[in-house]
């Protein structure tokens, strides 16, 4: 049984949400969203942060972690703050002595929806179906979960594949196919 933390980092909300995977199985643990006030100096915001994710890996004791990587949008400045703020979903379960794997949003998309382009909409209605006792507080509570189960099936994927490698099956088209 492993317990993973999924991160999906906001300068305004980072959602946050926390499964168990024993195998094939997946079930919901809790789920929220850390809100920072917007008129505060940026700094205090990093810190809102800081403390609301030390909280959940303090409550939840998560064994990994799992943050989605930050895309480039046309607004400079929004990005880099965006990636300030990555930078403290990054560095809260590191300091906690956590791996912690980055995923690419259509990576995630692609997991759960099966559609590297889904849309909010189609990843609540798979989170009922995967997560049946889950309620997200926001959709960024729902897409920290999405990423936590994205880990979850990659993590499984590489296993597999080590395995394969062990045995001698490591190379070619089945690794690949696999991966």
């Amino acid at each position: 049984m492993v317990r993973i933390v999924g991160i999906d980092p906001g300068l305004r909300r980072t959602g946050w949400g926390v499964i168990e995977s024993d195998g094939v199985r997946l079930s919901y643990v809790a789920s929220g969203t850390v809100a920072t006030d917007s008129g505060s100096q940026l700094s205090v915001r990093l810190a809102e942060i800081y403390e609301g994710l030390n909280s959940v890996l303090r409550t939840y004791q998560p064994t990994e972690a799992a943050v989605e990587q930050t895309f480039v949008n046309r607004d400079a400045a929004a990005t880099l703050k965006l990636g300030q703020a990555r930078g403290i979903a990054l560095l809260v379960p590191a300091l906690s002595g956590l791996g912690v794997a980055e995923y690419a949003p259509n990576a995630v998309k692609k997991t759960v929806t099966g559609n590297g382009h889904g849309d909010k909409a189609q990843i609540r209605a798979m989170l009922r179906i995967l997560l049946p006792r889950a309620e997200p507080d926001s959709a960024d509570s729902a897409d920290a979960l999405a990423i936590a189960i994205t880990h979850a099936h990659m993590r499984r994927a590489a296993r597999l594949q080590q395995k394969l490698k062990q045995n001698g099956l490591g190379g070619g088209r089945l690794a690949g196919a696999i991966s």
